[in-house]
């Protein structure tokens, strides 16, 4: 989750010691504004707002728990993709209503954090032409130009879409590149789960989890596949990529889409910030599959849910959208195959709509109810719009 930076010219002294006495090269403060603990949620810090000495490279540097002295997992961004690190992440832990504060300071290696790369995503040309992500909770993919020409000139094992798949892991390990190299050998490998998850979610022309439409009239009008690929970062605590499309039509109107994706370490949920043109409002929708499933709608703390019996399980998928930018949840039903989804209609400000989409699969013990679902994300929600709030000291 992003997090609005509040900035101050205090300094606390009790901030001045690291574990081994070593003045530390900036502070940072993490205040807790909500009744309930927090963790599992991203801070970012931007590099330049730091002020760090020139001979202090933030490379060098720790995050370090100034009460406990432990060293975070922390992950550098390089955002603009200019060859210099933009952004500092980590994840605190916070008390209700508490205030936390944290030291940047260097470290000798042994006493760094072991770090997996347990967030990543790449681009997958062996299967056609993918573009897969994970956390240690869920993974995703969505499909590009080949697989799209392929249906286009009647060529077996093609795909024909811009909805989101869910690849359902039950596993914290990353597993994207071991069941596409599986799959070289045994087709179909990842339909099966052999203990750590498959691939059993049909998305078609659906929008799957988190695919957007533009709606007009009674019609609701979609991108065809993505045309270009960039990954901005993976590691220990985020992936994030972006993906273009080329310009489509609904009803007359000439829609421009780049998709911004991120997945953060521990969420459930991608981050989607979708640059548009040619709308002032989006849908991104969830499909309905075999239509046996409930969908919630749940305008006051701006999400969509849909539960739906899945094979020999269940599955949860949803959509958050904060800032009160959820304008309304539409259930969609219609005959047409794979065309039916529970959406979102999201408000479209300054050419941008932000988004959380994703799952909770019921096989991998942590929601296995749709009770528990919805709490988390009325939870998510909750902590989306009260966001940690950041001081630089």
């Amino acid at each position: 989750m992003k997090h609005s930076l509040f900035y101050t010219a205090l300094v606390a002294l009790t901030f001045f010691t690291s574990c081994k006495g070593t003045p530390p090269k900036a502070t940072i403060s993490i205040k807790n504004p909500l009744d309930s603990a927090r963790q599992l949620e991203t801070v970012e810090v931007k590099i330049s707002d730091l002020k760090l000495s020139p001979e202090d490279a933030i490379a060098d540097l720790s995050v370090q728990d100034v009460a406990t002295k432990a060293i975070l997992v922390s992950q550098l961004v390089d955002e603009d993709q200019d060859g210099t690190a933009d952004v500092l992440l980590f994840q605190p832990e916070l008390e209700p209503n508490a205030t936390k504060a944290y030291a940047l300071v260097k470290v000798p290696a042994s006493e760094q954090p072991k770090v997996t790369e347990y967030c990543y995503s790449r681009f997958v040309p062996e299967r056609t032409d993918d573009y897969a992500w994970e956390n240690n909770k869920v993974g995703f993919r969505t499909f590009g130009p080949v697989a799209q020409q392929m249906i286009e000139e009647g060529v077996k094992g093609g795909t024909l879409s811009s909805g989101i798949d869910a690849w359902l892991k039950r596993v914290e390990y990353p597993i994207i590149n071991k069941w596409y190299k599986k799959a070289e050998t045994e087709k179909g490998a990842y339909h099966k789960d052999t203990g750590e998850g498959l691939d059993n979610f049909h998305v078609g022309v659906s929008r799957g989890v988190g695919g957007i439409a533009v709606k007009a009239d009674t019609t609701y009008y979609v991108s065809k596949n993505f045309t270009a690929w960039k990954t901005i970062t993976t590691g220990p605590l985020r992936t994030s990529f972006v993906l273009e499309y080329a310009n489509w039509d609904a009803n007359g109107k000439t829609i421009s889409e780049t998709k911004h994706i991120a997945l953060d370490y521990g969420s459930n949920l991608s981050r989607f910030e979708i640059e548009v043109s040619g709308t002032d409002t989006i849908h991104a929708g969830l499909t309905l599959h075999e239509k046996d499933g409930t969908h919630t709608i749940n305008k006051t703390s701006g999400w969509v849910s849909y539960w739906e019996p899945h094979d020999d399980s269940e599955l949860g998928t949803a959509i958050v959208v904060p800032n009160g930018n959820l304008i309304s949840g539409v259930l969609y039903d219609t005959p047409l195959k794979d065309k039916s989804n529970v959406f979102a209609q999201i408000k479209v400000e300054n050419g941008k709509a932000v988004y959380y989409a994703g799952f909770g699969w019921k096989k991998a013990n942590e929601f296995t109810t749709k009770a528990a679902w919805e709490e988390y994300l009325a939870s998510f929600a909750t902590k989306l719009n009260n966001p940690l709030v950041v001081t630089i000291n």
